[in-house]
């Protein structure tokens, strides 16, 4: 969104919203996941992508996710182990795993040179206290937190299934439909592949909770929106659209679907959780939802593949992390320089 907005490119929804002949009233907005909406459709506010009085609306989410645990319930069963509730018990369990099922990892996770490892990385992050920035946008990706979130996925491919270090999402999806590891950390959008026997051998034996607690709650938000173009031939006619597709109606047929719901009333509808009874926890993890998990800044591109490309090298060729999370603070503040982000100071 930052980039089309900073381009001009998406019309600011307010007026489409203010208008008694296009706004249907019952469109209910306040049952609509504020992470969501905020991280994919909001523009201005503070940071100039988050929720703030100067911000406005250029977008709404549709096909969003965040994240959630994914444990065997059949392995976790068979050696009585329980499901990690912080990061320190998911580690300990990520390690046992391979010595009590030879052959297995202990987690599915993204570690692929340049967006998969930075994206992993990110996961870990936020709930252990972390940000890219502090609020002045000085690169704080270095301090305690960066250190241990860096750690903590150095030590999921260390105990993950082999070639874990080159895996994209599809790979890792791959092993843990597979059979392949007990556990999975990771977006929502995967939880109908898993009970799809078509391409699932683990179908029924996957339980959902919620991403554990580092120093606090912190789960990802990402994925799809719909915006109106600002050289959209028929606009008002785009937003009846978008208003319905993601209205409950709308929204509550995306999931039964096997879509990923946008609302807080979808994940609690009594029809999709019949479905999907995993409906139910995704929907408590989303009051976790963290929309500044990310910088979402027009020069983000720049900083994630460095800081991917540079984690990959702690994963793969033994770079200290301290150094690598130096490296990476330093050359983050050159781009922020460059963009212009400290001219105030």
């Amino acid at each position: 969104k930052a980039d089309y907005v900073y381009a001009d490119q998406l019309e600011n929804l307010a007026r489409y919203f203010m208008n008694p002949k296009l706004a249907d009233p019952s469109y209910d907005a306040d049952d609509l996941i504020d992470g969501y909406v905020y991280n994919i459709g909001f523009a201005g506010g503070n940071k100039g992508y988050l929720q703030g009085k100067t911000g406005s609306l250029f977008g709404m989410p549709y096909g969003s996710e965040t994240s959630v645990l994914g444990y065997r319930k059949d392995i976790f069963e068979k050696h009585g182990l329980s499901v990690p509730e912080t990061y320190a018990e998911m580690l300990d369990i990520a390690c046992k795993i391979p010595q009590l099922e030879p052959g297995m990892g202990g987690l599915s996770s993204r570690a692929a040179s340049g967006h998969h490892a930075a994206h992993a990385f990110l996961l870990h992050l936020a709930p252990l206290g972390g940000r890219i920035f502090d609020d002045a946008w000085n690169p704080i990706v270095n301090n305690k937190a960066g250190v241990q979130a860096a750690n903590a996925l150095k030590k999921i491919i260390d105990c993950g299934p082999e070639g874990a270090a080159s895996f994209g999402f599809g790979e890792a999806l791959g092993s843990f439909l597979n059979g392949d590891t007990a556990m999975f950390l990771d977006t929502t959008v995967v939880a109908g592949q898993i009970d799809d026997a078509s391409k699932s051998k683990v179908v029924g034996k996957v339980g959902w909770a919620m991403h554990p607690e580092g120093v606090r709650r912190g789960s990802q938000t990402g994925g799809f929106g719909i915006g109106i173009p600002k050289n959209a031939e028929n606009k008002e006619a785009a937003f009846l659209l978008m208003q319905w597709l993601t209205s409950k109606t709308g929204d509550k047929l995306v999931a039964l679907a096997g879509g990923n719901p946008s609302r807080f009333s979808t994940h609690a509808d009594a029809d999709v959780n019949a479905k999907f009874p995993h409906m139910a926890t995704f929907g408590e993890a989303l009051k976790h939802a963290d929309p500044d998990w990310r910088p979402i800044i027009p020069v983000w591109g720049k900083i994630n593949a460095d800081l991917g490309t540079t984690l990959s090298k702690v994963l793969t060729e033994g770079l200290d992390v301290q150094v690598a999370l130096d490296g990476v603070a330093e050359r983050t503040r050159g781009v922020m320089e460059e963009a212009g982000y400290y001219t105030w100071q």
